[in-house]
């Protein structure tokens, strides 16, 4: 996921407005939020709905208005481009090569360590917790 933070903030960084105090925070802020939804987008996918528009939404203030639409575009386009990455990627391993782990939390409150139901994020003990993927019918035009 590296590689789709860092080309985000590779085509962005030149356009970033630069304060009169110091040009670098604001970009360590687009580097730090790159960084932090494309980590979430990995670990956390089923619960991130809209990826682009909350990356967007961060760091929109470091950009000029006539900017802002190459800066959405950039970011939509390289979230799609990481989704389809994640999508390809095997269902039993996670992207360390370490074997996924329920998402549940044992009753002390430690994580569960048990391995997930295949095509699931609980394991048999936890598999209550799920909550079921709502799957749209394509519709007939």
């Amino acid at each position: 996921m590296y590689r789709f933070s860092r080309s985000i903030y590779r085509e962005l960084a030149p356009r970033v407005v630069v304060d009169k105090d110091d040009g670098h925070t604001a970009r360590r802020e687009l580097l730090d939020s790159c960084e932090a939804t494309m980590r979430r987008l990995a670990y956390d996918r089923r619960y991130f709905a809209k990826p682009a528009r909350s990356l967007f939404t961060e760091v929109r203030n470091h950009f000029p208005i006539s900017e802002q639409m190459h800066v959405y575009m950039v970011i939509e386009r390289n979230v799609t481009l990481a989704k389809d990455f994640l999508a390809r990627l095997p269902a039993d391993v996670g992207l360390d090569g370490v074997p996924r782990q329920c998402h549940a939390s044992t009753r002390k409150g430690k994580p569960c360590q048990r391995e997930p139901l295949p095509g699931r994020e609980y394991c048999p003990s936890h598999k209550h917790l799920e909550e079921p993927v709502e799957e749209r019918e394509p519709v007939a035009a």
